[in-house]
């Protein structure tokens, strides 16, 4: 019975609001929801308070419509009208805005009459971990009457919600990101396949990390770390390499470490890149350096496919990374110990296959596509059935009202 009335109910509309549609982890998972949840029963529309890139090709569907509002640097006074008028003319049922740089737009969306509206925490900013951190939780605090429902995507920043920001316990849901197992899987056969020709030998040891350079990441600390290596252990120049898949506004600063400590010629930095499975199966341990992390998607791609990971104990990660069983975990910003736990991959062969056997494991049984999608299906279907209720009754209680007025005017006139 309840299959048969969902086959018969309206699409819920859904607008997601972000900053841009770039590469990233937030919006890897976005375009992930999108694509997977069912299509008869969920519409969607993005709105980028900057702009959108080539990252929207990776939309499948062809009925999503996506909108740059084209806000400039600073502050745009013409930004909340300009997405008010937009959402006024969408009237999307659900409205999920997503981090602290759209927190702003929750008012223009509750002033467009949205009726349901989330804010989904994917990680606290590089701004955040500053002086300006307690302007940003009061902010977050001011904000709690325009917010029906939280999303975090680990207990660590679940956590930090409920204490930091007081958001109260049964307006907070946590909901881990998924990964495509099917896409991710591990190397098949001998060797690292997706390298340039020459770049590593036979026997190499190849650490990968793919992220935006930029301060949050903080593949500084992780180039210092292979010089570390390298120089620590001078028989690794033979084996080891480093490749970091992304690009941003720190790479001419990681460039020139790798530079100054002699092993540029041990390092490729590719860019952006689309092709990020092949990528990982040409890795043999992943590092994941960042001062702050909500849930990597990176991090689960690359378990997904088989890889150890090394990871700083810092927000989500010690959820993803069993250390000791599926990867490492070490202090952030701390080039010396990140090198040990580098080198240990490098001095015991069998310990990074073992690990990343382990990893593809857990990323299958905690971390599926599948149960991110229907926690999605969960919240998103429960609110509009809330509203639903909510409109019934009501309606009732406006026709409960009418009769007894009526019935009131009847027995005055009865008496008259």
């Amino acid at each position: 019975m309840t299959a048969k009335s969902d086959r018969h109910r309206p699409s819920t509309a859904i607008c997601h609001i972000l900053y841009r549609l770039d590469y990233g982890g937030l919006e890897n998972g976005l375009v992930n929801l999108i694509n997977r949840l069912p299509d008869d029963r969920y519409t969607h529309a993005i709105v980028c308070l900057t702009d959108a890139t080539a990252f929207r090709e990776r939309i499948v569907r062809d009925d999503v419509q996506v909108f740059s509002m084209g806000k400039g640097p600073g502050n745009d006074p013409r930004l909340h009208l300009r997405v008010w008028r937009l959402l006024r003319r969408l009237r999307p049922d659900i409205v999920h805005v997503r981090n602290l740089p759209t927190i702003e737009m929750l008012l223009p969306a509750r002033l467009a009459g949205a009726r349901n509206v989330v804010y989904g925490e994917h990680g606290l900013d590089v701004r955040e971990l500053g002086e300006r951190a307690r302007r940003y939780r009061r902010l977050r605090r001011w904000c709690h009457p325009l917010v029906d429902r939280y999303v975090a995507v680990s207990r660590d920043l679940g956590g930090w919600l409920r204490r930091q920001v007081g958001v109260p316990e049964d307006r907070l849901t946590v909901i881990y990101n998924g990964v495509d197992a099917r896409r991710f899987q591990p190397r098949q056969g001998e060797g690292p396949t997706h390298l340039p020709p020459g770049f590593a030998p036979a026997d190499a040891i190849v650490y990968g990390a793919v992220g935006r350079l930029e301060s949050i990441k903080d593949q500084v600390t992780l180039a210092r770390a292979f010089v570390a290596l390298v120089q620590r252990s001078p028989d690794l120049r033979a084996r080891a390499r480093l490749v970091i898949v992304g690009d941003g506004s720190l790479r001419a600063q990681i460039e020139d470490i790798l530079t100054d400590g002699g092993v540029r010629d041990l390092a490729w930095l590719p860019g952006f890149r689309d092709d990020l499975p092949e990528f990982y199966r040409s890795f043999d341990v992943f590092v994941l350096p960042s001062r702050r992390e909500g849930i990597s998607n990176t991090a689960l791609e690359a378990m997904a496919s088989g890889l150890p990971v090394i990871a700083t104990d810092v927000g989500g990660n010690p959820e993803v990374v069993a250390d000791g069983e599926t990867g490492s975990l070490v202090p952030p910003a701390d080039p010396s110990a990140l090198a040990h736990a580098m080198h240990a991959y490098a001095a015991q062969p069998a310990l990074a296959p073992t690990l990343g056997a382990a990893g593809r494991q857990r990323a299958l049984q905690t971390f599926s596509l599948d149960a991110m999608l229907g926690a999605y299906d969960r919240l998103y279907s429960g609110m509009t059935r809330q509203l639903e209720g909510n409109m019934v009754a009501s309606s009732r209680a406006l026709a409960g009202g009418a009769e007894a007025h009526g019935q009131h005017l009847s027995r005055r006139a009865d008496q008259s």
